[in-house]
Formats: structure tokens, sequence, C-alpha cells
């Protein structure tokens, strides 16, 4: 969702104006800036209002104003994590006879405390203290008021409003008894009121899903994205906080999917996910061609013994436009990429891409092998690199094996590019007609290589 936002139109009286809950799931893309993930206001005056956001400082802020009375609840815990899912969950109920109970909040199952910006306890709403969450404009994904912005940057999932209830985190998750990690329930059993809602469950993006008489919603700005990344299987992006270069400053847009930099120097990413076995394939989509085939390169990395420091350089394999072959390891040869450099992997030596191409990725970890498809043909067919001794990327290295990319960029933007990891999008365009992919794990525009899988949770387990 960025400048996306969906909302609701004023709705009737509530079932109590004492006692709701409001539980969602959260993937963040973008860090430090405000970012309003819900807001519930009188939609005339703009003065009384339930708002839940980010703060700058990556704290969660839940306010509350009924146009004479103010309160604030902040976290003291931090939230930058921009590779996984949060499940909070907010449970208002003034009917409890203990202050701190009335307003209670929940990350991923475990209850966390508020702070005063100054470090003291917040002040507590007063016992049975209505707040009337009736006929007020519903909007998630932005700040609404007589001022909007402050657009959320992000995915939501499985939003429920339960009016009229107090549930507990267990209601909506429950921790897996193997991994001990929290996770979705994906139908939960719950009552919803005369206002609640069960909205973006799975792929159904904007429908209300309670069975009630409260109204759904609808896109009111922007373009909402459907995504496979979900609570249940959570996809490799690119990654946020990975800046091995001190003066990096490439821009990631849609999810941390696709991106861009002006930045007169050599760039890097790499995913969030990491394998050291099994076989992945993701999709990436050459964006914008400058004409120096050796500027933008495209492949696989460790991400457990990345190059850092002044060394904007790969550590593992990459292709550039022209089909040279690059890659090492930290600290091999005074690691100087042309020093490392692999013999050509094309037969032939004429494999090259430009804007518009779609490049299909396959690793064979196991094997030490990797293929290339451009637009659907085989043009790399199982390389070896196991005889490469100085690759990061041998299985016997034990290293954890992510997408990666290395760029070059001057101005405007000269190397872009967008990644489909499984989320069957290249930023905001759709694939425009999806090939077979038999672990039936994402969405690709060509035909997944038998065997392979897309780099997610679930691919991780196949």
């Amino acid at each position: 969702m960025a400048n996306t936002w969906i909302s609701r139109a004023a709705t009737g009286s509530v079932t109590s104006s004492t006692t709701f809950t409001f539980s969602f799931w959260i993937k963040r893309a973008t860090l430090s800036s405000t970012q309003y993930f819900f807001i519930h206001e009188n939609a005339s005056g703009h003065t009384q209002k339930l708002e839940l956001l980010f703060q700058t400082d990556n704290t969660i802020r839940m306010g509350w104003y009924d146009g004479s009375s103010e309160y604030n609840y902040d976290t003291e815990m931090l939230f930058r994590d921009t590779s996984a899912w949060y499940n909070f969950v907010f449970r208002y109920d003034t009917t409890q006879s203990t202050d701190s109970n009335r307003v209670r909040m929940y990350v991923n199952g475990e209850q966390i405390s508020y702070l005063n910006a100054n470090g003291s306890s917040p002040t507590y709403m007063t016992q049975n203290k209505a707040m009337n969450l009736g006929q007020k404009v519903m909007v998630h994904g932005r700040y609404q008021s007589s001022n909007p912005g402050n657009y959320l940057t992000g995915s939501l999932s499985h939003i429920h409003y339960c009016d009229g209830q107090s549930y507990a985190p267990t209601s909506f998750g429950e921790t897996d008894s193997t991994t001990g990690e929290w996770k979705i329930k994906a139908n939960p059993s719950l009552t919803y009121g005369n206002n609640g809602y069960f909205i973006l469950k799975d792929g159904n993006r904007v429908v209300n899903d309670a069975g009630n008489s409260s109204g759904n919603f609808s896109v009111s700005g922007g373009t909402l994205t459907k995504t496979e990344d979900s609570p249940s299987n959570v996809f490799v992006t690119l990654n946020k906080l990975q800046k091995p270069y001190a003066s990096q400053s490439n821009t990631l847009n849609f999810g941390n999917t696709q991106y861009a930099d002006n930045n007169s120097n050599w760039q890097r990413n790499y995913g969030t996910i990491g394998a050291t076995t099994g076989k992945y394939f993701y999709e990436f989509k050459c964006l914008n061609d400058d004409g120096n085939s050796g500027r933008c390169r495209i492949g696989w990395d460790s991400i457990d013994d990345i190059n850092a420091s002044n060394d904007n350089y790969y550590s593992g394999l990459t292709l550039d436009r022209a089909g040279i072959l690059r890659g090492g390891e930290k600290g091999y040869d005074g690691y100087s990429p042309n020093n490392v450099q692999m013999s050509a992997a094309h037969s032939g030596g004429n494999f090259s891409f430009t804007a518009n191409d779609i490049l299909g990725m396959a690793i064979d970890i196991d094997n030490n092998t990797f293929s290339v498809y451009k637009n659907g043909n085989l043009e790399i067919n199982a390389y070896s690199y196991a005889s490469a001794s100085n690759c990061s990327l041998l299985k016997s290295k034990g290293h954890f094996i992510a997408p990666s990319v290395n760029w070059y960029s001057t101005s405007g933007d000269v190397n872009s590019g967008a990644f489909n990891f499984g989320n069957g999008y290249f930023g905001t365009t759709a694939v425009s007609s999806a090939g077979t992919n038999a672990s039936n794990n994402g969405i690709f525009e060509y035909d997944v290589p038998t065997g392979y899988t897309a780099l997610s949770t679930k691919g991780l387990n196949t």
C-alpha cells in the first residue's frame, strides 16, 4: 500500500461503545516515517477519532480523541523488521476494573507495555469510558482528517474488527508446537457484532466477510495489489536494512521488490531469506537500460558473509547484461571482481539481456549449479560452479544463499529492475499469463523448471 487506501462509509450503531478488538497482520516495507494503518473518525468535523500508526522512531501509537479528552498510548518496543509479518491485537475494554487492562496491545501473542515520551506510564481511561465507533468513516492505509497523508508502505492481511468483544490474541493466532513461532489462525471462530468486519483474507481484497450489514470496504485511492506473500507463507524480498556500503542510498519500492538509485557508485542488495539446501527460482525484469552491459548484474549471493565497508561488489555469482559471469568470496585475491571472474557460462558467449527482458533464475544449491532463462527460453543450462573454490555459493561452505543484484546508476535511475519472487507482479504490472508451477508455490510469468520452487517459508519446507 503506497498511496493506496481503502475505506468504508459511516455506519450505524455499535454493539458496544466500551468493548471491541482489532487484530491484523502487517509486513512493513519502509521505516522511520509516520504511517497510519487505521483511523476511524468523524468524517465531517474530524473531532472524534481512533488512530493506529507507526511513528518516526518505529514505535506504535494508539491514539484516541473524543473532542475534549485525548489519550495516547505509545510502545517502547521498536518495529524495524521488514522481512516478517507482525500480528497486532488491540483490545479495548473499559469495563475492566484494573486500569492497565482497559487498553491492551499484543504483538505475536505477547502483551507489550505502553510508555509516554518521557518514559512514564500513560494515563489510562476511566472505567466504562465510551468510545463510539459508530457513524464515523473507517480507513486503512492513510491518515484521513482534513489534510490526508502519511500513507502506509507495506502489506496488510486478515484484518478483524470485533464490535462488542474482548478477544485475547489466541483467538487470532497460536504458537507453533515445532518452531515456537506465532502463526496465523486463518479461519478463527469470532463474533463481529453490528459494526465488525473481516477483510483482506488471502486473495479476498476488500470484501466484508463478517456476514453483517455494516457495508463493504472499497479502494478509495491508489492500486491495491494482491500478494502471495502472507502470514502463512512469507516470501523473500530485497532487504531494506541491508546496507553494506556506507553511502548506499538505493530506493526500494512495491514491497521491496523493485530497486532504483541515482547514486554515482556501485550498489547492491540481497534477499531477506536464505537457504543452505534445495532448488529455488525467481524472475527479474530489466526496467531501464543505460547501454552499458556491465552495469546490471543479477544472480545469487551469500547473505551471512557479505562484503562490508567500501567493498560494494558481490560475493556470490552474478551475470551482467553481456553474459559475463562474475563472482567470488570475501577476502579472496584482495577481492577484485575482475580477478575472480569465472569462465563464460553461455555456450557461444552471446547471452545478453536488455530492458523489458525477463530472466528466470534457478539455483540448485545441493548440486552447485544454476540455470538462466530469458523470456521463457533456457539460455544457461545447469552451469556448474562446483570447482570454483573461491565461490561463496558452494554448498560445502554452508552459507545462506539468496537472490542478489549489483548495479551502477549515475542519474535518472538509469539502471533499475523489478523482481517477481512469486507474487505474480513486477511492480504493479501483473504477469501476462502465469506459467506452470508444479510446486504450487508462487505465481511466475513463465514455467518454473521441474523440481524448483519460490524462495519462501513454504518453499524452504518443500
